[in-house]
């Protein structure tokens, strides 16, 4: 049974449906597994026992009855600490929020559950999403799963930590600058932003809802995809056969590979150079329109962020992060007309990316141009905080400025993703890519 919690989701539905595998012995045995972890409270805010075997029960009696409602009935998965479920108490990692108990579940989770998906419990995570470094002191900091002094990943910290520790099948997250993405690299897990607008937002406390998109940490291309289609209530992509052969690829140079240090440099080398080596033709793109799109995150997130919650923080500021709290107080900086002025050329700049990208099938880039900093000198350093954080989110955010879907996928170097970025509601052809390009690395 302990090989139960190494599974891919995929491999432990195809074993339910066999009839190999049990739904509630195998909830239980990842009840049991976080009961018994160490880490156990600082990568699960709370444990859903009770709601977990009740769903386990029914997904039992479905595969004995051959009524599977999809190939992930029976799997037990995690979320993360910003989607509402009824009766349980939903905080997205703040203090601002404690006590919260919404009284319907989100969307997104209602969809996974009518699916059959089983819900553990939700994850820790980056004080109201607005960190790409993971860090919590209000509640907690997940561990990394290569190095326990080092940073996650943020902000869906504790989603990444339940998968890369074997407490979860997959968790859902959260990306609005690269929260899926960012740890999805850093605990060596495949992360799908998806397109803004593509998954439902109902019942997910918000960031800055222009770039709030939802996304599963898994353990395989197939898991993303099988997870896409629960939170939609749909059918996953048919990935047999996918192939690079043939696939024009580019690697972003404008910004993507500024300040690049050397893991994350060697191991995307090698990421393309197999890539290449499967058939891709690979091509060097450089799109400087990204460096204004950049320079305008400011304005676009801060203001936003802050017009959202300036209310509640000005009502505790002293309960939250001081470095989190800084950020959205950053939003006051900006005008209504300053923020108006900055989309209009933000759309400029997604115009011309589109007409710079549209003979490749993707655009690659290291997930994150660094490793996971170390957590005591983060919390030591403002300076450094601040600078990591920036760095860390920079080749993500592109997908989140451009609007479009991407994948994250680990190299096999540990710590390092490389992205794959696609057109804007294309999610099925960039499942497809990254299956191929998961097999040519492997």
């Amino acid at each position: 049974m302990q090989d139960w919690l190494s599974m891919t989701a995929g491999d432990l539905g195809r074993g339910i449906a066999r009839g190999e595998i049990d739904p509630v012995a195998l909830t239980r045995t990842y009840l049991d597994a976080i009961d018994a972890h160490p880490q156990r409270d600082r990568i699960y805010a709370r444990i859903t026992p009770d709601r977990a075997l009740s769903e386990a029960g029914a997904a039992q009696a479905r595969a004995r009855a051959g009524r599977r409602l999809s190939p992930l009935d029976g799997v037990p998965i995690s979320w993360k600490d910003l989607f509402d479920s009824a009766g349980t108490v939903t905080e997205a990692g703040s203090a601002l929020l404690r006590g919260r108990v919404p009284g319907t579940d989100a969307a997104v989770l209602r969809n996974a559950t009518a699916m059959g998906l089983v819900c553990l419990g939700k994850t820790h995570m980056s004080e109201l999403a607005f960190s790409g470094l993971g860090l919590n002191p209000i509640t907690a900091t997940p561990p990394n799963v290569h190095d326990d002094g080092a940073a996650p990943g943020g902000s869906s910290s504790g989603a990444a930590a339940s998968v890369a520790f074997g407490l979860a099948a997959a968790g859902i997250g959260s990306d609005t600058g690269g929260s899926v993405r960012i740890p999805s690299a850093w605990n060596d897990l495949v992360g799908l932003k998806t397109t803004s607008g593509r998954i439902s937002l109902e019942g997910v406390v918000p960031l800055c809802l222009k770039f709030d998109t939802v996304g599963p940490l898994a353990r395989s291309v197939e898991d993303a995809a099988l997870l896409l289609a629960a939170l939609e209530g749909g059918r996953a992509p048919d990935l047999a056969g996918a192939s690079l052969r043939g696939r024009r690829l580019a690697v972003l140079q404008t910004l993507a590979m500024d300040n690049l240090r050397e893991a994350p440099a060697r191991a995307f080398d090698g990421a393309v150079a197999r890539f290449r080596d499967a058939g891709a033709e690979i091509v060097p793109l450089e799109v400087p329109e990204l460096v204004e799109a950049h320079a305008l995150s400011p304005v676009l997130y801060t203001g936003e962020a802050y017009g959202l919650w300036r209310e509640a923080i000005e009502a505790d500021p002293e309960a939250m992060f001081g470095e989190i709290r800084d950020r959205f107080r950053a939003g006051a900086n900006f005008s209504a007309p300053d923020y108006v002025a900055a989309w209009r050329r933000l759309e400029a700049a997604r115009a011309a990316w589109a007409r710079a990208t549209a003979g490749f099938d993707a655009v690659l880039c290291p997930t994150s141009p660094i490793l996971a900093p170390e957590v005591g000198r983060l919390m030591n350093d403002s300076e450094y905080y601040v600078t990591e954080n920036l760095l860390t989110l920079r080749n993500t955010r592109v997908g989140n400025l451009m609007g479009l879907c991407a994948l994250s996928l680990p190299t096999g170097t540990p710590g390092c993703g490389v992205q794959i970025m696609a057109r804007p509601g294309t999610e099925e052809a960039l499942l497809r890519l990254g299956a191929a390009a998961e097999t040519a690395l492997a």
